[in-house]
């Protein structure tokens, strides 16, 4: 069963084929893509693709994503998730973007905290990991106030537009 998890103010839930507009606005956006490593999404079809992958790698346990929704309100504003999620080894990487407009309500820090909590504390990792382009600041910034700490970085590690950029590892250990 996907779990779903309340903070304050947001509800983070399974994604569904209802959210593809949603998703395809956000990953088509070149603000949103900066600093995320993806090619842009381009139509609601491929949406409904990741969707279903999103599903199938839970199911396997492979990895989870939810969508971000404040309290009361229709659609998400966002997503946040873990992938390559290894349960032998105890770790997964987390990912996380919110649509512009809601840059800067400390969102992201609402929703990061609360799925680091559920990752310590349901799924029994030990280390969650993440992956941050260099120039990303906004990012830098909110995984060191949670406690994450650099391990160091990796060179030409993410494209973005066809041009190679050097990101940072951060992990929190439990």
């Amino acid at each position: 069963m996907f779990p779903i998890l309340e903070t304050e103010r947001l509800v983070l839930r399974e994604l569904n084929e209802n959210d593809a507009i949603g998703i395809l606005n956000c990953f088509s956006n070149k603000e949103v893509l900066r600093y995320y490593g993806q090619k842009p999404l381009t139509s609601t079809d491929q949406v409904k693709q990741i969707i279903r992958n999103f599903s199938m790698n839970f199911n396997e346990k492979r990895g989870i994503k939810w969508g971000i929704e404040l309290k009361g309100k229709e659609g998400i504003i966002g997503t946040i998730g873990f992938q390559e999620w290894s349960q032998e080894h105890k770790r997964a990487d987390l990912s996380y973007a919110l649509f512009p407009e809601n840059w800067g309500n400390g969102y992201a820090a609402e929703a990061v905290s609360k799925a680091v909590s559920y990752g310590f504390e349901e799924l029994d990792l030990k280390r969650i990991g993440a992956v941050v382009f260099s120039e990303n600041k906004a990012s830098i910034k909110l995984l060191t106030k949670l406690g994450f700490q650099k391990e160091g970085v990796l060179r030409n590690y993410l494209y973005q537009n066809g041009v190679p950029f050097d990101t940072n590892i951060y992990s929190l250990l439990r």
